[in-house]
């Protein structure tokens, strides 16, 4: 572990202070020097408290220290308002409890996400009524510390509406609950001294210089931008809360709060107003608020375009001709009056005043959802885009009066032409919030000298029509060197506040209040050109000599394992921007299972591209690749796919960590544990010859120690019986060994470890399903395994070999006429996006090309009316999964849709997220169980189910879901030849027991 005294020092001092975690050492600060801005800070350690005293131990020791504190949620704001160089408090990860629902608030700690309140809430018909856009990750604390609102600022407005009672720690560690506290004559009488002293000194403040905040509000009808003390203080109470509220931490720490929640709307309807012109569209926004919308919403051409780029289903919504486009919902208790004042008000934007050429109506909850992604999972995909070039939000949070709307964006558009920068334009236009992001490379000193000048001119704009320059964001790094433009002499009231509250300046410094003359250019995330190669220089090997060398100029060289270019590398980790959405814990996602049940940062998929970045941009020694602290976050990472499907960027994080995993194996070997699971395939073929013997031994509690000791099977995991006679021997027998002689259609299978040794009857069934629909099946004697357990632990050279196996006599297949089919998903997503990885030839790309699944197959069979339907009706009830890596096949769900072919089948489709097995994940004594953590929504879903079977196509999952109930899991190629009464030897897999064998 690579740390510095100064950080050792302090995380030696803090762990013995706080129960919770302290980190201090290069990797870990990396992961928190940025967030989804464009900025980069370092801070001396990260503390992740557990409790409130953690907290207050560690502001005192930072108090003790002069070391400046900056509170920090999931790292989702886009102006670096969590980023400092002191100590970070990450309140995401433990301090997420709901203290106490009520019948109209909630008290909760801030760690809480808002998607998980709001979930929780909805089984009381109430909701926590501001949403921020980033709502699956972002946390109440940080919902609070900024005063988030959202699109519903018409009906909820922001967070400070909402915020009842705010637990404190101050900056000397002093604990303090406040709300709105009772003033007499102006005076509190708070039994509290330290509390009592406060209060009075901030009213005092607030009397003596009421007319000087009075005259410096914009006319915006939001404002982030300072401190908040137009609305807090009369002659009877003082609101403390609401002048936290939007604070970013910089007058104190928030370790719990109770906020109102409202009722959730009876009836909701949306419309989606398209326009010829922005112009239109921001003329529109006056005339639909005279009928009352909930949210009112603008999107550009870009949008737009993007829309229908990553959602096809969008395609007939948004015609091509649309420059902009409205999204605005209504709410009402009565759902006819709902109907008519919806008609009313697309009547007057379309047909009365001109404006709008066409609309579209949505009143079902899902149509409303499908309506609403627009607005809220575009803006993330503007990461995709190739190149240097990118949308930064650096002037994202502008507000001015709706009613100026029009004349503004001309003005703004105007500042773009000047400079000739184009931009993409999302906002709440409702209340004339206005998200703005010019399109600039950061890698060119020229641009980022122009992002500066167009700041400086676009807040210029807003200013001369009395907006503010932050209308729901934070201020951050971004806003806070211009706050003395928009308020003038009340920023004197701002610095009396600050210093009230934090004399020593130590809570979030440079935030809301600037220390000093502020250049934020000077704290940008450090960049490259795509077309240049990192700083890091790296090279490509077929084989890995171990750790590199060192070049007569010293400059280190990586020897890159997988195949791809340095410049491949670079581009892939610079598209993260941080957003967050990875660390999503959404019921309708899956992302990274891993930090779905333990939600740290270093378990995020955006933690390890910051690693990644960092070593490329030389921020970070190339050997940090090779020590233990980078090998545990790499791997966190369990090769599922998932975040590289649903990250808005598209980024391939397995494959950085993939890559990162085989820089250490390289350099150190694979550890006894890993090497034994990732050649099952040798044990397995042992096993098979010493069934008798293999079988007891796996039940035998003397045996299960060993083994767990020694190579770290986990002793409480069920694992699949060895076969006496293996598939390959069956298939040999039946002279399926040899190439076909018959025309027509004909595959290949590849059977992969587990049909082979484990469940032959599964090799047999396929064989049976394809013969039964006419085609050939071969089985070449000279496969091995797949090699994907290689790939995932990083031994790439061992897979490599392997993968030039396969591919030899595979592409020569593939020329005869086979396309290759797997009943593996993991085999088959190995040999068509594993293996380019590894080997770099036509042949590769052949078998690639030429690989598919055998559900996939007869599916896509069926789709040409060439599939056998004489299938005789299966009159159960089962239980479908669909396994991350058939997901990440790209084919849907061809499983499931072929067992809803037979007839009586009743098949449920359970939608619980990822198994949490991850092939040998879960197979090992420290990760059992995390796995059955990251698994026990599936589990409990298939305890608590009626039906009498579970049915998947992966064989882990298939371990992991008999793991926690005695029903069997089936294949759906099993269930499909037992409809088509051709299902080979054996029990039939619906009334057999499970055939896994654990400690008795």
């Amino acid at each position: 572990m690579s740390i510095d005294p100064e950080r050792q020092r302090i995380e030696e001092d803090l762990r013995g202070l706080i129960a919770g975690d302290v980190r201090g050492d290069d990797v870990f600060v990396q992961m928190y020097a940025s967030d989804a801005s464009i900025y980069q800070i370092k801070p001396m350690a990260v503390v992740r408290p557990r409790t409130t005293s953690d907290v207050i131990a560690a502001v005192q020791y930072a108090a003790a220290h002069q070391l400046p504190v900056h509170a920090r949620g999931a790292g989702t704001g886009l102006a670096g308002e969590s980023l400092g160089p002191g100590l970070v408090i990450d309140f995401s990860s433990y301090t997420r409890r709901i203290l106490r629902t009520d019948d109209d608030r909630v008290t909760l700690q801030p760690g809480v996400v808002h998607e998980r309140l709001n979930a929780h809430l909805r089984r009381y018909g109430r909701q926590f009524g501001p949403d921020p856009a980033m709502s699956s990750v972002t946390t109440m604390g940080s919902v609070v510390a900024v005063d988030s609102s959202g699109s519903h600022w018409l009906k909820h407005g922001s967070a400070r509406r909402h915020v009842l009672e705010l637990e404190l720690v101050l900056a000397d560690g002093s604990l303090m609950r406040v709300g709105r506290e009772p003033l007499v004559v102006g005076v509190s009488s708070d039994p509290d001294e330290r509390k009592r002293a406060l209060i009075n000194s901030l009213a005092q403040m607030l009397a003596r210089d009421a007319e000087v905040i009075a005259r410096n509000q914009p006319r915006s009808l939001v404002n982030r931008c300072g401190y908040q003390l137009a609305d807090i203080y009369t002659r009877d109470w003082l609101d403390v809360a609401r002048l936290i509220c939007g604070s970013e931490g910089t007058l104190a720490l928030i370790t719990e709060m109770t906020v109102a929640t409202q009722p959730l709307p009876r009836h909701r309807n949306v419309a989606l107003l398209l326009f010829e012109s922005l112009d239109s569209a921001a003329r529109a926004v006056t005339e639909i608020l005279a009928f009352q919308p909930s949210a009112c919403d603008l999107m550009d051409r870009r949008h737009l375009s993007l829309a229908r780029e990553n959602e096809p289903r969008f395609d007939p919504l948004i015609p091509a001709a649309a420059e902009a486009m409205l999204l605005v919902e209504l709410e009402s208790d009565d759902s006819i009056e709902l109907r008519e004042r919806l008609r009313r008000m697309t009547d007057r934007v379309r047909y009365r005043k001109k404006l709008a050429f066409d609309s579209r109506h949505a009143a079902s909850t899902e149509e409303i959802e499908f309506f609403w992604l627009m607005s809220r999972r575009v803006t993330p995909t503007l990461a995709r885009l190739k190149g240097s070039t990118r949308a930064i939000p650096f002037v994202e949070d502008m507000a001015v009066p709706p009613d100026v709307l029009p004349k503004f964006l001309v003005e703004a558009q105007n500042v773009l032409k000047r400079h000739q920068v184009t931009a993409t334009l999302f906002g709440h236009a409702g209340h004339g919030q206005l998200h703005l992001r010019p399109f600039l490379d950061l890698s060119d000193p020229e641009q980022v000298r122009l992002m500066e000048t167009l700041a400086s001119e676009l807040y210029d704009a807003v200013l001369a029509v009395r907006g503010s320059i932050c209308g729901e964001h934070a201020a951050g790094l971004s806003r806070t060197p211009y706050l003395e433009r928009q308020y003038g002499e009340l920023c004197r009231v701002f610095r009396e506040v600050k210093e009230l509250f934090d004399p020593q300046r130590l809570l979030n410094p440079g935030k809301v209040i600037p220390d000093g003359p502020i250049r934020n250019i000077e704290l940008l995330r450090p960049a490259w050109p795509m077309s240049v190669t990192p700083t890091v220089e790296l090279v490509v090997v077929e084989e890995s000599p171990g750790n590199g060398a060192v070049l007569p100029a010293q400059r280190e060289m990586v020897d890159l394992q997988l195949k791809w270019s340095a410049a491949d590398m670079g581009q892939m980790a610079r598209a993260c921007n941080g957003c967050g959405a990875c660390r999503s814990q959404a019921a309708e996602t899956r992302m990274c299972p891993i930090f779905r049940f333990a939600p740290s940062e270093e378990a995020s998929p955006r933690a390890k591209a910051n690693l990644v970045q960092a070593v490329l941009s030389g921020q970070l020694e190339p050997e940090a690749m090779l020590k233990d602290d980078f090998k545990a976050v790499a791997d966190l990472c369990v090769n599922c796919k998932m975040c590289r499907l649903e990250c808005p960027a598209t980024i391939d994080i397995p494959k950085m960590m993939i890559e990162a995993k085989a820089q250490y194996v390289a350099a150190d070997g694979l550890r006894l544990g890993d090497w034994a699971l990732t050649r099952l395939d040798l044990f397995s073929a042992l096993g098979s010859i010493l069934s008798p013997l293999a079988n007891w031994a796996l039940t035998n509690r003397q045996m299960r120690w060993l083994l767990e000791k020694v190579v770290g099977l986990a002793q409480g995991r069920k694992v699949p019986r060895f076969t006496s006679r293996s598939f390959m021997r069956r298939a040999a027998r039946r002279r399926l060994t040899r190439p076909t002689r018959r025309s027509g259609q004909k595959v290949l299978y590849f059977v992969d470890t587990y049909a082979n040794y484990h469940d032959p009857q599964l090799g047999e069934a396929l064989v049976a399903v394809f013969e039964h629909n006419g085609i050939a099946v071969y089985v070449p004697h000279e496969q091995t395994q797949s090699g994907m357990a290689m790939i995932s632990v990083g031994a790439i050279a061992q897979a490599r070999e392997v993968a030039r196996h396969n591919v030899e006599f595979l592409a020569e297949a593939v020329r005869q006429g086979y396309t290759i089919v797997c009943s593996e998903p993991s085999a088959a997503l190995c040999l068509s996006q594993e293996y380019p990885t590894l080997l770099d030839d036509e042949d590769t790309r052949l078998v690639a090309a030429n690989t598919v699944d055998a559900c996939a197959y007869l599916w896509n069979l069926h789709l040409t009316g060439k599939l056998q339907l004489d299938m005789r009706p299966l009159n159960v009830v089962v239980n479908y999964h669909q396994p991350c890596h058939v997901k990440a096949l790209g084919v849907g769900t061809p499983g499931l849709k072929l067992l809803r072919l037979v007839p009586g089948l009743i098949v449920q489709h359970l939608d619980r997220g990822c198994s949490g097995m991850a092939g040998m994940f879960g197979l090992k004594k420290k990760n059992y169980r995390n796995s059955l953590r990251a698994g026990w929504p599936l589990i409990s879903a298939l305890r608590e189910s009626s039906a009498a079977a579970g049915t998947t196509e992966c064989s882990a999952c298939k371990m992991q879901m008999e793991q926690g109930t005695r029903k069997p899991t089936v294949h759906p190629l099993k269930l499909l030849a037992l409809a088509y009464n051709i299902l080979p030897r054996g029990r039939s897999p619906l009334t057999a027991a499970p055939q896994e064998l654990t400690v008795s």
